[in-house]
């Protein structure tokens, strides 16, 4: 009896689980260039090619006498890479690029915070903060978990809310209502 009833058990659990899954949102990922972005792409010796650019809706980058180079899904690193090979041989003998993330894409939060809207993306910016900035939390609003729809993502995903949950440029968050 006992060893059926622990079973059953184990059955109603994993089926439960499957349902209303929450993830765990990855806290180490490396930064995606995409359309939008501002970046200060620095040339060293070279003042005319060195300044700030903005990826267009296409994902490229124009940039003088290289012209266009595809960006968006590119880290800073590769973009570099990229700037650099476009110009050696052919304008520069030996370019040295630097590539920084000058004006990130906005983050936008929505649902039960006090002034949902879009929010500037600060570096390292948590869900917490961004919550923060939104005003706080309505009095309505599930605190334990959140949605969010990632900038290249087609589809909504739900998130366990802690202090360290971090967010992307481009993200979308929708705190929703809690359940009494």
């Amino acid at each position: 009896m006992r060893v059926l009833l622990t079973s059953f058990l184990a059955f109603v659990m994993a089926a439960c689980a499957t349902g209303g899954e929450v993830m765990k949102v990855e806290e180490d990922v490396a930064y995606r260039l995409a359309a939008g972005d501002g970046v200060m792409v620095t040339i060293f010796a070279e003042p005319d090619l060195t300044g700030p650019y903005r990826i267009n809706e296409l994902g490229t980058l124009e940039l003088p006498l290289a012209g266009s180079i595809q960006a968006a899904g590119l880290t800073t690193d590769e973009l570099q890479t990229k700037i650099r090979e476009a110009y050696l041989g052919r304008y520069l003998q030996d370019p040295r690029v630097s590539v920084e993330v000058s004006d990130p894409r906005p983050v936008y939060i929505l649902g039960e915070v006090n002034q949902p809207g879009e929010y500037e993306y600060g570096e390292a910016m948590t869900v917490m903060q961004a919550v923060a900035k939104a005003g706080g939390f309505t009095y309505r609003a599930n605190r334990s978990v959140f949605y969010v729809l990632h900038h290249a993502g087609e589809e909504e995903k739900k998130y366990k809310l802690t202090a360290t949950t971090m967010l992307q440029p481009g993200d979308t968050i929708r705190i929703v209502q809690r359940f009494f």
